[in-house]
């Protein structure tokens, strides 16, 4: 999948400085949990700025959310990661994730419509995930990847999303055509992990890890 290789290859070209940044924090004494409460309120605060269609402040507010979102994982892993830190990440990027789309119905009526079906397409694409996540941690499924959470991979990962949400911030006026593109995308990602749980989980679970 072009999507799953471009996230995959912007997580090692960005990789050396996030390593080396994280060093520094750790060494500071920095924990995991501060960059993520930082990272939250950087993210929810791009969402006040968007609906009140601060454009330019929301797009600098979301990528600091970003670029914490990317250290607190690297730092977790050089002080110890956790299974609270683990979740508090997810669930704070889900919060800003769909916070951010909310701002942008807010501020572009035009766009309400596509916002709810990117909001629907999140949805589905994010009940998918978890739920194979889950199953796959009750199952030890390996999926080489060093989260917290077990990953499934689709068309609309973490660059892409980011990407979508710079467009929005800088072409406000095309965020109904922006929020359908990426809801046809965001869906196309839900079937992708639907078909692929469904494939891999095709065989009962054995031993303990039954489920009756």
């Amino acid at each position: 999948m072009i999507a799953a290789v471009l996230d995959a290859h912007m997580r090692r070209l960005v990789a050396p400085a996030v390593e080396a940044t994280a060093r520094r924090l750790h060494r500071g004494g920095v924990s995991p949990t501060a960059v993520t409460a930082v990272g939250f309120a950087a993210g929810v605060a791009a969402c006040v700025a968007a609906a009140f269609a601060v454009w330019s402040l929301a797009l600098a507010l979301w990528l600091a959310n970003r670029a914490l979102d990317g250290l607190d994982g690297p730092l977790a892993r050089l002080r110890g990661a956790s299974d609270r830190g683990g979740f508090l990440d997810i669930a704070a990027d889900f919060t800003v994730y769909g916070g951010f789309v909310l701002a942008v119905a807010i501020a572009e009526p035009d766009a309400r419509l596509a916002c709810v079906a990117l909001l629907v397409a999140y949805y589905v694409s994010g009940t998918a995930f978890l739920a194979w996540s889950s199953l796959a941690e009750r199952r030890v499924l390996t999926t080489g990847d060093e989260r917290s959470l077990r990953f499934v991979g689709g068309l609309a990962e973490g660059t892409e999303t980011i990407v979508v949400y710079v467009l929005f911030c800088l072409l406000p006026g095309s965020a109904e055509t922006i929020a359908w593109a990426f809801t046809v995308i965001v869906a196309m990602t839900a079937l992708q992990r639907v078909i692929f749980a469904v494939r891999s989980l095709r065989h009962p679970a054995a031993g303990p890890n039954a489920i009756r």
